[in-house]
């Protein structure tokens, strides 16, 4: 049901990608972005914009859905290096470890951190033809700390 959800969600579904997978316990996501009329661009290749848009969210979104409540996950920065055009669908895996998940939790006990996660994106034989860094800024949800100081900060009257 989810995947329905977030392959119906406007945002996403304009980039003419489509998750195909979502593991039981969120720590495998995969994504299939097909050449057609929708991501084709003028010289007949899938868009850049759609190669990023079918990735961007999908980190921050396994993190948010895996730390729970109790962190604050946002994407940070981005960065994508185009290695091939795009000329047959493409597909992308996300993976999150539990060791990955537990070294975040140790080191947000020290304050925010960034992580940088890397997908590409690859045809049927497995030739990246774009390469993705997310970094990805996560800190502790410290919610007693934080009404503490909204119920201490001075108001404007």
């Amino acid at each position: 049901m989810l995947r329905w959800k977030f392959n119906l969600f406007p945002a996403y579904r304009g980039t003419g990608a489509r998750i195909t997978y979502i593991a039981a316990d969120f720590r495998e996501v995969r994504v299939r972005l097909r050449l057609w009329w929708r991501t084709r661009n003028a010289v007949g290749t899938i868009f850049g914009g759609s190669m990023y848009g079918a990735v961007d969210p999908v980190y921050m979104i396994m993190l948010m859905r895996l730390l729970g409540r109790d962190y604050v996950v946002w994407d940070k920065s981005a960065e994508i290096r185009f290695r091939k055009p795009g000329r047959a669908t493409l597909y992308a895996t996300f993976k999150i470890s539990e060791e990955e998940l537990t070294e975040i939790r140790a080191a947000t006990a020290n304050g925010p951190i960034d992580r940088v996660y890397h997908v590409d994106l690859v045809d049927d034989a497995g030739v990246s033809h774009a390469s993705v860094a997310k970094t990805i800024y996560i800190r502790r949800n410290d919610r007693e700390t934080s009404s503490v100081q909204r119920a201490n900060a001075p108001r404007n009257r």
